[in-house]
């Protein structure tokens, strides 16, 4: 039951089951994330987990992390907008290897601003890549994002990013993820969950410490798509060590 929750979950994030599913969440109001967990039995995490992302990382442990192998081929599909963020979907065969286990890249997405802050800083926007093993473990890369030069590679997907809700995408060139990668892969560690409902925990969460960097445009294009801030509220820590 568990595989089967951490793939329920991963496909509500890819946007598979999005459309067609009958509780609907959001990011204001009686919608928001101070109600997910009483919006419905499955979303009960999202209030009572204790190991919730995001988080602000701060008072870390030093650690011998191992090194994050990314695997990336120029095979990012389509892009769609599931109304709660924009999203490129994946072609099978892109993978991150780290300590001995191996995650396929599902689809990476943005939030505005970032949902995780480290050492109490928020971000402009915040990068997921959702990976998933073959049992169904997830872990999630997350990318910091501020304001300067343009990025080439967003500024492919913003040419077709669709305005309205579920609307979807082909990309007239199939992009390559490794353009949204900072120079550095060094990275913070925690455990954690989808920052989505239904709010799945045993999530291995990976943010890398260099920021990447894209135009105030850009974020600026973003935001108006979205209407409004798409990031869930930093989660209590509670025991949980956080390593880099």
């Amino acid at each position: 039951m568990k595989k089967q929750g951490f793939l329920c979950g991963m496909l509500l994030l890819a946007g598979v089951a999005q459309a067609g599913h009958a509780v609907h969440w959001g990011y204001l109001g009686e919608e928001g994330p101070e109600s997910w967990g009483q919006l419905s039995p499955d979303y009960r995490a999202c209030a009572e987990g204790r190991n919730q992302s995001p988080v602000d990382l701060k008072g870390f442990i030093e650690a011998e992390l191992p090194p994050l192998e990314f695997n990336y081929r120029k095979d990012g599909s389509e892009v769609l907008n599931n109304g709660h963020t924009i999203q490129v979907n994946y072609l099978p065969g892109s993978t991150l290897a780290v300590h001995g286990r191996e995650f396929e890249l599902k689809q990476f997405h943005f939030h505005a601003p970032s949902e995780n802050r480290i050492e109490g800083k928020s971000y402009p926007m915040e990068m997921h890549l959702v990976h998933a093993d073959k049992e169904g473990n997830l872990a999630v890369v997350a990318v910091m994002i501020t304001e300067g030069g343009e990025n080439a590679t967003l500024a492919k997907i913003w040419e077709q990013m669709p305005e309205q809700a579920g609307g979807k995408e082909e990309l007239q060139e199939r992009i390559s993820v490794k353009g949204l990668l900072p120079a550095s892969n060094d990275y913070y560690r925690f455990n954690g969950s989808l920052t989505t409902p239904p709010c799945i925990e045993g999530v291995r969460w990976y943010v890398l410490k260099q920021p990447l960097t894209v135009s105030a445009d850009q974020v600026k294009k973003f935001r108006h798509i979205m209407h409004h801030p798409n990031n869930r509220p930093v989660q209590p820590v509670y025991a949980r060590p956080l390593l880099k």
